[in-house]
């Protein structure tokens, strides 16, 4: 999140950590670019980017430009003052994947940035037959073969697959994974996400024991390793 507005920053956090999302903050575009390029304090790099257009040291514009001409794809929800029309139409000409306008309700914000986040993970798997190790996968078909031979997935273990992919060589919490299959109920299946692995081991693995391709991030959650 990128704004300079400290009470903005402490709400949106609120609400954002509130329903399982991890919040990075900036309060000037200078170092808000600096974050969103870079790998910040050796946290991955962001899956979104709240942008405030008016911001000291570099415009939320300049910005999303930038971000856009270094080759950087992550989707970004731009806050702009109400009225500001030519703004957020020449926000989303530059690469920005919605707007919303100052002052806004929570709850539509939380529901703009699911529904950004959703499609921006099925453009990422876009490219639809993804190999883990003697696996191959159509992510758009839901179907799996081994050595050629048919592999029975759950459409559960589909969407972990999927979320993995999309963030591959990469550490995935437990509730990144929790939020992203049951949204809000995700507290009731606290205790199902190793069972769910434990089982795509078996599967993906050639010694599920010691896996090759999912690997145990201690107390955080899991990596998908791949070339």
């Amino acid at each position: 999140m990128i704004d300079d507005d400290p009470s903005v920053q402490m709400a949106l956090c609120d609400s954002l950590e509130s329903e399982g999302y991890s919040v990075r903050t900036a309060g000037d575009g200078e170092e808000g670019l600096r974050k969103a390029i870079t790998r910040d304090g050796g946290a991955d790099r962001p899956d979104l980017i709240l942008l405030d257009l008016t911001l000291p040291r570099l415009s939320g514009l300049e910005i999303c430009q930038r971000l856009r001409d270094a080759g950087v794809e992550t989707p970004v929800i731009m806050l702009t003052a109400r009225g500001a029309a030519s703004d957020a139409a020449y926000g989303l000409r530059l690469g920005a994947d919605d707007y919303i306008p100052k002052p806004f309700d929570v709850g539509e914000l939380l529901a703009r940035v699911s529904a950004v986040l959703r499609r921006y993970h099925k453009q990422q798997l876009s490219e639809q037959v993804i190999r883990i190790g003697e696996v191959e996968l159509d992510l758009r078909r839901l179907r799996a073969n081994r050595g050629g031979r048919p592999l029975d997935l759950s459409p559960r273990e589909f969407e972990i697959l999927q979320l993995l992919i999309a963030h591959r060589n990469e550490t995935v919490t437990r509730e990144q994974l929790l939020h992203h299959i049951w949204g809000e109920n995700a507290s009731l299946y606290t205790r199902t996400i190793d069972a769910h692995i434990a089982r795509l081991r078996q599967k993906l693995e050639e010694e599920p024991a010691n896996p090759q391709y999912i690997i145990t991030v201690h107390r955080l959650g899991y990596r998908l390793v791949q070339d």
